[in-house]
């Protein structure tokens, strides 16, 4: 996962004790993430695998989550398409970041409720600009 700082002209406006889920496996990519989102205000909860997802989601009631679709525990489209089934996880943004690229891999994510996809390496300001626009549109 490449690091591109994030130079952003305007404050952001959504980062008040906003709860983001971080679900990787990848230790580097999973620290990456983490201190990404904390360096610019989230409070980030980050897990290696996906069995301690719904135990977790239900203490730390994230307001966004972000998804590896391979993980070691659980096929990341299998969790997808729980958390779509319960009417109360399926209102939470889930964002894809998954080394997977093919169309055949984000169509189906996109399908079971993936609001975007980020293919790795992420561009990293990229991400926190679509997190800070759909956490934006939360608030309205």
């Amino acid at each position: 996962m490449s690091a591109q700082l994030l130079t952003v002209k305007q404050p952001l406006k959504s980062l008040q004790s906003r709860r983001i889920l971080v679900i990787e496996d990848d230790d580097i990519n999973r620290m990456l993430l983490y201190d990404y989102l904390s360096y610019y205000g989230y409070e980030v909860q980050s897990s290696p695998e996906g069995s301690s997802f719904f135990t977790t989601i239900d203490k730390f009631q994230p307001d966004l989550i972000l998804l590896d679709l391979k993980l070691p525990d659980i096929n990341g489209y299998a969790l997808l398409a729980q958390i779509q089934q319960d009417k109360n996880l399926s209102r939470i943004p889930v964002f894809v970041v998954s080394a997977f690229a093919f169309k055949k891999d984000w169509e189906p994510a996109m399908r079971l409720g993936g609001r975007r996809y980020f293919v790795k390496p992420v561009n990293l300001t990229e991400l926190i600009l679509a997190i800070e626009e759909e956490l934006a549109c939360k608030c309205l």
